[in-house]
């Protein structure tokens, strides 16, 4: 799934495509809910910003463009006339200006939303501070982590919580519980307020980095992967193997490393069902 990182540059991508520019033409297509586009032909985007998973597309019209990309969206930008680079069956929106047209491919959620309904919205009101903002909250998010109705949730279901703090999916929740030497099936009530702070930190930085912001790591770069699709490879720290068990709702499985992750007094052993082909 896309994560914050990958929508900040979905939208900066999309920003010299459609700010300032008339939409000239627009079309929608399913499977799932189809917003009217014609409302929106003839608006100029006036912002293109990304909060959390979601990229938001202000028009002067006083409309808002929502998509949520979730595991296989995506956004590309081509010149009028060029051919793409994925089927036309798979574009869930196209947009064109004179000199830009804008798709987004296989994205389940897009739709229309009163601007002035926004606040309210449940998808975007509801979200924690988001770790790419320059003012992001961290004092906030450490209250939320503190409500007593997740003192039983694992950490590593709690970090991609996104009412929580926004931006966090399963690549940069791998790699920060891996930084920070914690186990992702301890309790986020288990955890004292250094842990949360540095937690919360390491995913800012790793975000950060990514996107090439500046931040407290002094990476220049989006770093290498640790642990996420590493099972069963040796860890580049201890050389530990790693291993990996089903975590969340979902049942994806998330890696650690035994050796820099080890298991807590108090703590049950993680259920390791899977094992990755050894190299």
């Amino acid at each position: 799934m896309p994560e914050g990182d990958a929508l900040y540059r979905y939208a900066k991508m999309l920003r010299p495509a459609l700010e300032g520019n008339v939409i000239r033409a627009a079309r929608a297509q399913g499977p799932g809910p189809v917003p009217r586009v014609e409302k929106i032909i003839g608006a100029t985007p006036t912002r293109i910003h990304a909060t959390g998973k979601n990229l938001l597309i202000h028009l002067d019209n006083g409309l808002v463009i929502r998509g949520h990309l979730r595991m296989y969206g995506s956004w590309e930008v081509y010149r009028p006339g060029e051919p793409w680079r994925k089927s036309p069956r798979n574009a869930r929106l196209v947009l064109e200006t004179a000199s830009a047209v804008a798709v987004n491919f296989n994205a389940p959620v897009v739709e229309l939303i009163e601007e002035r309904a926004l606040e309210h919205y449940s998808p975007v009101a509801n979200l924690g501070p988001n770790l790419l903002d320059d003012g992001f909250d961290r004092d906030e998010v450490i209250r939320r982590f503190r409500d007593p109705l997740l003192a039983g949730v694992t950490i590593g279901d709690a970090l991609m919580d996104q009412g929580i703090m926004a931006g966090v999916g399963n690549i940069w929740k791998h790699e920060t519980l891996f930084r920070c030497g914690i186990n992702p099936w301890r309790t986020v009530g288990s955890l004292d307020e250094q842990q949360l702070v540095d937690l919360v930190d390491m995913a800012r930085g790793l975000l950060r980095a990514s996107v090439g912001l500046e931040n407290d790591l002094g990476l220049r770069r989006r770093p290498r992967a640790h642990v996420y699709k590493r099972t069963g490879q040796l860890c580049f720290r201890c050389s530990t193997r790693l291993r990996a068990g089903p975590q969340g709702n979902d049942v994806r499985h998330t890696t650690w490393c035994p050796g820099c992750q080890p298991v807590v007094p108090g703590q049950p052993e993680p259920p390791v069902r899977m094992r990755a082909t050894r190299r």
